[in-house]
């Protein structure tokens, strides 16, 4: 029985021992895995990855389209089948072109950084976006205006020339960055500073951060936790955007089978615009963080399956077509092209040699572009070409600039004006900002085949009565308390438009007076003011008695 004893005990220390060594061994494993030098692919291996983030991208946003701002603020119950047939994305591709604004505002930059160089600036780069003949809307058309206007980058995309600067434009066009720094998160982000704040600042410019970053890993790893805790890595701790993500991860380990009560987490606790003038107030969120949240949401409880993750970033509302084709994108790279289950592949492949609309681009040739740039960006980085294999530097994510909009400027009242303005309006309000929610527009009359013909170019929504090409240009001079604080120029014609009638931020605390002043007026036409909204450098505080 002694000997037995010892024998056992003997055992048992040995089978403790090997549980340390194992566990030891795999912490380390971990460990050289996150810190080693470089990694390697093949070349098919590359750019099947590369096939699989471009081809993933899409799926997802096919995936999204019949439910995306349908449901705000609510999730998508499994009761409700969003559909998926076997010509679906053909369908979409012929319905509603401007359905694909992800994608060929994606390709518009790979066509910037083929026509220019991987070292293209910044200034060329806007040059370029300001001129595409395509429709765009929030922060990509406001800094288009700001460009055609003459002004220059970071300026276009800063908050307080940009009232959608925190909106997530880079968040859903940024995806093409990841593809040519594949596992170079840092140079990932050297791009996206460039490409970025063209368009956003702060929290949407993140957002693009953010996503080019799980893209760059993706191409290294193929475990979901760590490309999320990694990308997070990029963004500066005490932004909103990095708590926001943050807290996602933190619900998660909370609930780690249960997405919905993560969802609800984040929504009681993040689900506020404050920038976006269609959001403030209102149940429509386009900020940058919160749907970076959804990607999130997606890729963790999705666990790498690529069906599972796409499902659950759509079921979570809001931009239900540009947050699954992102979590599409990171797992098609992850994955690869050769390992999307072929229920997606194979209504996609009947569109992948057509040109996006106002492009020159399909799927095939951003795959070998994207291609391209990967081998110039990785030579660039020192990495190289041993047969049929290439190795790639591996960069440990490195935290961008820290950037915070809307600082000290809380909205305290969002009142409705319905006024159209024939020559001149003026108003009061109390605070330290302002925006006008509202758009110029023709009188005149609107037949069935204007409808038709804007909305086969822009998709199912007839954007405010923009005209495609009218030349006509409204000149409103903005006098905030008797003093000419600006002279706007509001374009009819859609690319030029801009998008805000009047805004200004950080003014003195107190009470203020605006008059604008339609240098022009024309019959046809009329300045419409829908809402006034108001901001504070003090939060808004209830009236109710406590």
């Amino acid at each position: 029985m002694k000997t037995g004893l010892c024998y056992t005990l003997k055992l048992a220390f040995a089978a403790l021992l090997l549980v340390a060594l194992n566990t030891s061994c795999s912490q380390q494993d971990k460990k050289t895995a996150a810190g080693k030098s470089s990694n390697t692919l093949t070349h098919e291996q590359l750019k099947d990855k590369i096939r699989g983030g471009w081809a993933g991208q899409t799926i997802g946003v096919v995936y999204g389209a019949p439910v995306e701002f349908k449901y705000q603020g609510s999730i998508i119950g499994e009761q409700q089948v969003i559909p998926w047939h076997d010509t679906y994305v053909k369908y979409w591709w012929d319905k509603k072109p401007g359905l694909f604004d992800d994608i060929y505002t994606d390709l518009n930059f790979v066509d910037v950084f083929e026509k220019y160089g991987i070292g293209v600036s910044t200034d060329t780069i806007a040059a370029y976006w300001a001129n595409t003949a395509y429709h765009l809307a929030h922060a990509n058309q406001a800094s288009r205006y700001n460009i055609l206007r003459g002004m220059k980058p970071p300026q276009t995309g800063f908050w307080m020339n940009n009232p959608h600067a925190d909106d997530l434009d880079f968040q859903i066009e940024s995806d093409f960055i990841g593809l040519m720094a594949p596992g170079m998160v840092n140079r990932a982000t050297e791009i996206a500073d460039r490409v970025g704040h063209i368009m956003n600042s702060g929290d949407g410019w993140y957002g693009g951060v953010f996503i080019s970053s799980l893209y760059s890993l993706a191409f290294v790893s193929d475990d979901v936790n760590f490309i999320v805790e990694k990308s997070l890595m990029t963004i500066p701790e005490g932004t909103q955007f990095h708590d926001c993500i943050a807290d996602v991860m933190k619900w998660h380990k909370q609930y780690p089978d249960d997405w919905k009560a993560t969802w609800f987490e984040l929504e009681k606790k993040w689900n506020r615009d404050v920038g976006c003038p269609k959001g403030v107030y209102l149940s429509f969120n386009i900020d940058a963080k919160i749907n970076s949240a959804y990607v999130a949401i997606g890729l963790l409880y999705g666990q790498g399956n690529f069906t599972k993750s796409v499902d659950i970033a759509a079921r979570c509302g809001q931009d239900a077509d540009c947050n699954p084709a992102s979590v599409g994108g990171v797992l098609g790279v992850m994955t690869g092209y050769s390992n999307i289950p072929a229920f997606w592949l194979e209504p996609l492949q009947e569109i992948e040699n057509l040109n996006f609309e106002s492009t020159t681009t399909s799927l095939a040739r951003a795959y070998q572009l994207s291609y391209k740039h990967a081998m110039q960006v990785i030579t660039k980085a020192g990495g190289k070409t041993i047969g049929a294999e290439v190795v790639i530097p591996y960069e440990e994510p490195v935290a961008v600039a820290f950037e915070q909009n809307f600082e000290k400027t809380f909205p305290i009242a969002r009142t409705k004006i319905d006024f159209s303005v024939r020559d001149e309006f003026s108003f009061e309000f109390t605070g330290n900002g302002y925006i006008l929610y509202g758009n110029m527009v023709k009188r005149s009359k609107i037949d069935a085949d204007y409808i038709d013909r804007v909305s086969k170019r822009l998709g199912s929504e007839v954007f405010g009565l923009a005209e495609l090409n009218d030349p006509y240009v409204a000149e409103l001079e903005i006098y905030i308390d008797g003093k000419l604080d600006e002279k706007a120029l509001l374009p009819m014609k859609n690319t030029s438009r801009r998008l805000e009638p009047a805004w200004k931020y950080q003014l003195p605390e107190g009470k203020h007076e605006v008059r604008l002043k339609w240098i022009n007026p024309e019959t046809d036409y009329e300045i419409r003011l829908n809402d006034l909204i108001v901001y504070s450098e003090n939060p808004p505080q209830s009236p109710l008695p406590k």
